[in-house]
């Protein structure tokens, strides 16, 4: 009689374990995961794609950006192209050296070669060159605004923050807080208002500076997750985005929007055939982004998917 007591007792428990186990299970896979993101057990899908694309026949593709009024901007393996914001040619010319890097500032193109900026019209006349600033420089960004023109040196390690005339006005991370490089990516973006944003690959994170060299904030994590940066050298090529920013990785290559606070939006590409060691130079208007890789010298246009009705 006692055993079967006990067998009827053990029943009972291991009925009500089964039947406690089915009412958790159940309630936390209706709850919401904290941190799923982070984590990598959510991963948020691509919400832009590839709507338009455009060759260049001229030479391995390398930079690309864009015009307040829509124009496009290619350089690369010793070229410039304008486009027509339905990519259609406009001009081209031939330059002396490689163009690393591009950036459009009212009707002047600056497009920087390993050591100088050269001053192009929005006609694409050559008009001038500045520099070289140091000696053995390799530029890898340029960015411009109303006042000034800034650059980035991958070999020396710091943006150098110049006036309209070409002399240097600041130099960021040349003292304190140094940047670190361990490959050739290096990217800046100057907004209108004169804020600085740097990637520091090496930290994996992006840097905002005051012009005169005062870090003011930082954001990024190394990681897999869409707010993180893996591998080495990432962010490899950030641009500025309405009030956010668009950042390109390299290693895991994909296009993502942060917004100027540091917090993951939107991922743009990231199921994608692109070499995983080559990221694309990026641009973004209103309504597009635009992705230059010197993989296939081709330009692609991305393009947001409409927001679904449940949005």
């Amino acid at each position: 009689m006692k055993n079967k007591v006990l067998t009827i007792v053990s029943v009972m428990i291991i009925i009500a374990f089964v039947v406690f186990m089915i009412i958790d299970f159940s309630f936390s896979s209706d709850s919401p995961q904290p941190n799923a993101e982070r984590t990598g057990m959510v991963k948020p899908e691509d919400r832009w794609h590839v709507s338009e694309t455009y060759h260049s026949s001229l030479g391995s593709l390398k930079a690309v950006a864009v015009s307040a009024t829509g124009d496009l901007f290619l350089g690369g393996e010793s070229f410039i192209t304008c486009l027509t914001n339905d990519l259609s040619p406009k001009w081209s010319i031939m330059t002396d050296k490689p163009v690393t890097a591009l950036s459009v500032s009212n009707q002047t193109i600056y497009a920087s070669t390993q050591e100088t900026i050269l001053l192009v019209s929005i006609e694409g006349r050559i008009n001038g060159e500045w520099g070289p600033y140091e000696s053995n420089s390799l530029i890898t960004s340029v960015s411009s605004n109303d006042e000034f023109v800034a650059f980035a040196d991958a070999t020396n390690k710091r943006v150098f923050v110049l006036r309209k005339d070409g002399e240097v006005a600041h130099m960021v991370g040349h003292t304190g807080q140094k940047f670190i490089i361990p490959s050739p990516y290096f990217d800046i973006a100057l907004t209108e208002n004169n804020i600085l944003y740097a990637a520091n690959p090496g930290m994996h994170r992006i840097e905002e500076w005051t012009l005169d060299g005062r870090q003011t904030n930082t954001f990024g994590i190394a990681g897999l997750a869409p707010d993180a940066f893996c591998g080495c050298c990432n962010p490899s090529h950030i641009t500025l985005y309405n009030n956010s920013l668009v950042t390109a990785e390299k290693g895991l290559n994909r296009i993502k929007i942060m917004d100027n606070a540091g917090e993951f939006v939107e991922l743009v590409s990231s199921v994608n055939k692109f070499i995983p060691s080559i990221p694309l130079d990026i641009a973004a208007d209103g309504d597009k982004i635009y992705g230059a890789n010197s993989a296939d010298s081709r330009l692609y246009v991305f393009t947001r998917e409409l927001k679904t009705i449940n949005e």
